[in-house]
């Protein structure tokens, strides 16, 4: 198998990295509704459509601004507007979804946490989702630096370069396995195992960051580095009590 992976169906190219996107929303969001059946979900069937629309909308809006700011040149043509239509980023998708709830909450007066059942289904969906980046090589940007690394691997341009997709996948199969474990003690407070994950995935990503190709910077760091930055002042307190709970 070769990087790309664009293999050809009936004369066709298939897109396996969209594919693999769209099986990883329905995915995700099947196994979510798997663990609002087997738990006791304190948040009504309304309130959590509410949150899950305010989630969604919150989601669409900070992929495509974190993924124009990967990258923040804009050239007025057709192209380049379908070009602007399409950059997208997990790392902004997140962050918009957690701002997208926040807003859809203080809109129908909702305080309790709601993030906690969407943690697994959320490492879930990544997981399949990075499957499809790995596969669609120097196509998307989830490749690294060149490196003589013993990781290292031909993504498609003919250079050896850090697998960063592929990191990643095994960082967030570990995570799973450990915030599956988290998931069944009742002794954890109710939204922390979200605000973990966010912190520990925003981290990653923060270091992972440092092996990629970037071209914009702002005072050494990339957009996306900045945004960890943001989710660690906004987990502020979190980060605190996770740092004392470690010691």
């Amino acid at each position: 198998m070769t990087i790309p992976f664009e293999p050809t169906v009936a004369g066709v190219s298939v897109n396996v990295h969209l594919i693999l996107e769209y099986l990883a929303f329905f995915v995700a969001f099947r196994y979510y509704l798997y663990l609002r059946r087997k738990s006791s979900d304190h948040l009504s069937s309304s309130t959590r459509l509410t949150i899950i629309l305010g989630a969604t909308l919150g989601a669409l809006a900070g992929s495509r601004i974190m993924g124009f700011m990967e990258n923040p040149v804009f050239d007025y043509s057709v192209d380049g507007l379908i070009h602007l239509l399409n950059v997208k980023t997990i790392m902004g998708g997140l962050f918009g979804g957690l701002l997208g709830v926040e807003i859809a909450k203080w809109k129908i007066g909702e305080k309790r946490s709601s993030g906690d059942l969407f943690t697994l289904p959320i490492i879930l969906g990544i997981f399949i989702g990075r499957i499809g980046c790995f596969l669609a090589g120097t196509n998307e940007f989830t490749y690294g630096t060149e490196t003589s690394f013993f990781a290292a691997m031909d993504l498609g341009d003919g250079m050896l370069r850090h697998p960063i997709a592929l990191y990643e996948i095994l960082y967030l199969a570990i995570i799973f396995i450990v915030f599956t474990r988290l998931a069944k003690q009742d002794k954890l407070e109710s939204g922390v195992l979200f605000q973990w994950f966010m912190l520990s995935y925003f981290g990653f990503r923060f270091l992972i960051e440092f092996i990629k190709p970037n071209i914009f910077y702002t005072l050494g760091l990339s957009s996306i580095q900045w945004l960890c930055i943001i989710c660690f002042v906004y987990y502020r307190r979190t980060f605190v009590k996770l740092l004392k709970y470690a010691y």
